[in-house]
């Protein structure tokens, strides 16, 4: 099972919101796709699924073209949007045996107990959808996605709206379906696709700007992070005279992160500075960027 994507392109009037963009996903792999708002990130994810019409190129999952035959894709396809619509007046086994008819599911009972407790919805079952809270309702979205057991799922900031207890409970649930499937996953939330996924699509105005492994792009970026604590406290001052400090940002009273290409040379020059100053450094460190610093480095401007 794979998703591949070859030459895509969306156009709206003059603007392509999707430019030529390639990539595959294979099973195995969790997969964050990221970028700022307006990259193109939900549009490709409904290209992919076969809710949205490609202007050009191609897409196949699992081994099905979606857009010559959309209908054989989604059978394979587990989708939750962004948006996420569903039906309030319903209850939440009432919905989801309403979503179990439509993917033709012949033992829907014990597919609809099998979501609801491994999405956590068993204290909420026999509510209303529109009674629960927000952190719920994407619950309900994302228990209709697994519902037919797809090959594949696309989750289009899937832990929107929960709470960080709920957050930890369906990062779980992403990490168990991954190892058996593909998933495509995209986020706000960068700490999330940290936690989660070992590779990283990046979109920026349309265009892919990163596809690597996290690590990787840890690596290549050319800032680094010096994090050092001294036992007293002092001014930032002191620390942007440092030769090579691109960027000095105070974590608390006592400790400071330095951006620089060139770490090396910060590190003497804050062991120089502790000298002349008398200043006691308790902790020196160079970092991997953070994939939030990644992230911006590559989507700004």
């Amino acid at each position: 099972m794979s998703i591949t994507v070859k030459n895509l392109t969306k156009i709206y009037g003059e603007q392509k919101a999707v430019d030529n963009i390639s990539f595959t996903v294979n099973k195995g792999e969790i997969v964050g796709f990221l970028g700022p708002n307006g990259a193109g990130k939900s549009t490709t994810m409904k290209m992919i699924t076969g809710y949205l019409q490609p202007d050009a190129g191609d897409i196949t999952v699992s081994n099905i073209d979606v857009t010559k035959d959309p209908l054989a894709a989604k059978t394979k396809v587990g989708y939750l949007p962004e948006s996420n619509a569903l039906y309030y007046d319903m209850y939440v086994k009432e919905y989801l045996d309403f979503i179990a008819d439509i993917h033709h599911i012949k033992n829907k009972k014990e597919a609809i107990n099998n979501v609801i407790e491994q999405v956590g919805l068993t204290r909420e079952k026999a509510k209303k959808v529109g009674q629960l809270s927000k952190g719920y309702k994407q619950r309900v979205g994302l228990a209709a996605a697994l519902l037919h057991n797809p090959e594949v799922l696309i989750l289009d900031e899937p832990t929107s709206g929960l709470d960080p207890n709920q957050i930890i409970e369906i990062r779980n649930v992403i990490k168990e379906q991954g190892k058996d499937k593909l998933v495509l996953f995209s986020s706000h939330i960068l700490q999330e696709v940290e936690a989660i996924c070992d590779r990283v699509i990046i979109i920026n105005r349309g265009k892919i700007v990163a596809d690597d492994k996290l690590s990787n792009l840890q690596k290549t970026s050319s800032v680094n992070i010096v994090r050092v604590s001294f036992k007293e406290a002092l001014e930032a001052e002191w620390l942007k005279r440092i030769s090579s400090a691109i960027s000095v940002n105070k974590v608390d009273t006592y400790t400071w992160t330095i951006e620089t290409e060139n770490p090396e040379v910060v590190r003497k020059g804050l062991l120089q500075l502790a000298l002349d100053q008398n200043l006691n450094i308790v902790s020196l460190q160079s970092e991997s960027k953070s994939l939030e610093e990644v992230f911006r480095n590559l989507t700004a401007g």
